[in-house]
């Protein structure tokens, strides 16, 4: 059962995380990690060239039990080591968050454990508490993955967090997923138009840096848009079919990469400066883009701002950032969300937990 709170035993928490394509289980004490297993369902999808939400929860359904435990035996635990199970709540696809909160409410039930439901993005924040180092708060969080590009002003991790900005259309780890489609490259888009941009000028192009301009700063000075720098990349791409000229596609890939990182870092240095809070943490799949990590050192280097960053493993969506969040609230002595509580595929990144 769950320890008192000021237990001298930090709780050991068993997370779920199915909100897209990757079935994530993980076992934490405290911030201990003790097991992160992911089952990804990835290659089914990629030649639809995207998640297709039906196939994910299949993916989730079949995956679940092998891995939970392959997470116990990488732990040398069983469920009777287990205090707490803490679950994905949302946002992300609905079938596949439901397949994640039903088993945790079963595994739940069966072993009489107190069941937290948590928000995904804040999982992302919480990934990098598993590092071995303290993170120092409050900070400035971008988290950017394929369905999710978000901006966080985090105070306190189990409790306290605002949504500065996120994408009023297309995330990040979205586009380069469809402009990869439009240079014919595989899916998914970030690895290939990494490769492709290696040899590329990322100056080639000046492509648009969407929600930048003077206009946008009163309303959308921390929100994103990338629709219309994937608009401009078609575009480029039929001036070159139809004028029948070769497409320079590692110009292209280097270029269109640069204007996503350009925009991402500058959004997120500027609101650092803007609270005043010479911290940022960077989460999400997106971040293994070199490019993306290459930028955001440089420049919060230049401007006296500390960068984190989790390991890469932790970036992506992962059972393990789920049972850290739960380990936290366990460990303040909240109580565990109630038995009806259902998936919601928007929540908002400033709910830490559903009640």
């Amino acid at each position: 059962m769950t320890p008192e709170p000021g237990s001298v035993r930090p709780p050991v928490v068993l997370g779920i995380e199915t909100s897209c394509d990757e079935t994530g289980v993980g076992i934490v004490r405290g911030t201990e990690l003790l097991a992160n297993r992911i089952a990804s369902s990835m290659d089914l999808h990629a030649r639809f060239g995207g998640v297709v939400p039906e196939i994910a929860a299949r993916a989730h359904l079949e995956a679940m039990e092998p891995t939970i435990r392959a997470a116990l035996d990488d732990a040398s635990m069983t469920l009777d080591d287990i205090d707490a199970v803490a679950v994905t709540a949302g946002p992300g696809l609905a079938g596949a968050l439901m397949v994640g909160i039903g088993a945790a409410k079963g595994l739940a039930t069966a072993r009489d454990l107190p069941l937290y439901g948590v928000n995904h993005l804040v999982g992302h924040v919480a990934a990098d508490v598993l590092s071995g180092e303290p993170l120092e708060l409050p900070t400035i969080a971008l988290l950017v993955s394929g369905g999710h590009t978000s901006l966080l002003l985090v105070r306190d991790l189990a409790g306290d967090v605002e949504l500065l900005g996120e994408t009023i259309d297309d995330a990040a780890g979205e586009a380069f997923d469809k402009t990869a489609r439009l240079l014919g490259l595989a899916y998914p888009g970030g690895p290939s138009i990494d490769r492709a941009a290696v040899d590329g000028n990322p100056n080639a192009i000046r492509f648009p840096r969407g929600l930048t301009a003077p206009k946008d700063q009163a309303r959308h000075r921390w929100n994103f848009s990338f629709s219309g720098l994937k608009t401009a990349v078609a575009r480029h791409v039929e001036r070159a079919e139809t004028a029948g000229e070769a497409l320079p596609i590692a110009d292209v890939a280097a270029s269109f990469r640069e204007a996503v990182v350009d925009v991402l870092v500058s959004k997120a240095l500027d609101a650092c400066a803007a609270q005043g809070i010479p911290r940022l943490l960077l989460g999400g799949g997106v971040v293994a883009n070199r490019r993306l990590r290459e930028v955001a050192e440089e420049r919060a280097a230049a401007g006296g701002v500390r960068l984190r960053i989790p390991p890469l493993e932790l970036c992506t969506d992962n059972g393990a950032m789920i049972a850290a969040v739960g380990a936290m609230l366990v460990a303040r002595g909240d109580a565990p969300s109630s038995a009806g509580f259902a998936a919601e595929s928007t929540l908002d990144a400033s709910t830490v937990q559903v009640a």
